[in-house]
């Protein structure tokens, strides 16, 4: 994988500028008490778009991602998620998402099977349409000889490409991804990245977190998040020229120097 140069950027699909709008934020703001954890983030995610949402321990971007779920409500601003309105039409976005959690988040006392049926039903996909998805998806992992071993027996890369495969297994119109290639080789990194460019290529737009500067180059966009506000938002690209630096990593620390608060 090159800089900026992923496989979906090279396919004839429209620039972002023409795409619809899967996320708008105007003035999100989340407080407990006293504390102000994210602070009037205003921004817009176009669709089939890759957006990395980075930030030091800390940032909010945890708190953000929560509200733009349908996990928690906002103190106050507006914002939308595939349309669906994060105050009043919590469970439509929660329907119309699919989420991938920092910590492994798939049964393992399950099989790879048992787990591909089992979220198939809670995404309301209809037995025909799951048992055919299941297969192919099978297949495409290259899991035939692990389908009817647990979860739990797989090793970690294997784990992370299947919850994955298991986020989007609904063809969610937005996917969450929190830090998902967290502790996995290098190899497998790279085999997760080429999932997300596919996903992206069939239209579902990838939210993602990393603390891997490098999938940060990877991305569309980002945004930095610093102490509850967006510091910096543009392409890998343009912030490297705005920052004056050769690598994203530099950007990210040259931003997160000033930050006031750690998690």
């Amino acid at each position: 994988m090159t800089n900026e140069k992923n496989i979906h950027a090279l396919n004839t699909i429209p620039p972002l500028g023409e795409r619809g709008i899967a996320i708008k934020a105007e003035n999100i703001t989340k407080t407990f008490g006293d504390f102000t954890a994210v602070d009037h983030i205003s921004f817009e995610v176009k669709k089939g778009e890759i957006f990395g949402f980075l930030g030091a321990n800390g940032a909010g971007k945890t708190t953000a991602m929560r509200m733009f779920c349908g996990l928690s409500v906002p103190t106050s601003g507006t914002a939308t998620v595939a349309g669906f309105d994060v105050y009043k039409e919590t469970e439509s976005i929660k329907k119309n998402i699919g989420y991938m959690s920092q910590k492994f988040s798939l049964y393992g006392n399950l099989t790879v099977k048992e787990n591909l049926d089992f979220f198939g039903g809670i995404y309301g996909v209809d037995r025909k349409t799951l048992r055919e998805k299941r297969d192919e998806l099978i297949q495409e992992l290259r899991m035939e000889n692990e389908k009817n071993k647990l979860v739990s027996e797989l090793p970690l890369g294997w784990k992370q490409k299947l919850a994955f495969s298991v986020a989007i297994f609904h063809n969610p119109e937005i996917v969450f991804l929190d830090e998902p290639t967290g502790g996995v080789d290098p190899v497998t990194r790279r085999q997760f990245w080429s999932m997300i460019y596919d996903a992206a290529e069939n239209g579902i737009t990838v939210f993602i977190t990393t603390h891997y500067m490098d999938e940060a180059e990877y991305c569309d966009r980002v945004s930095i998040m610093v102490d509850g506000k967006i510091a910096a938002l543009n392409t890998p690209s343009n912030l490297k020229k705005q920052f004056d630096s050769d690598h994203m990593d530099e950007v990210f620390y040259h931003l997160a120097r000033g930050a006031k608060r750690n998690e």
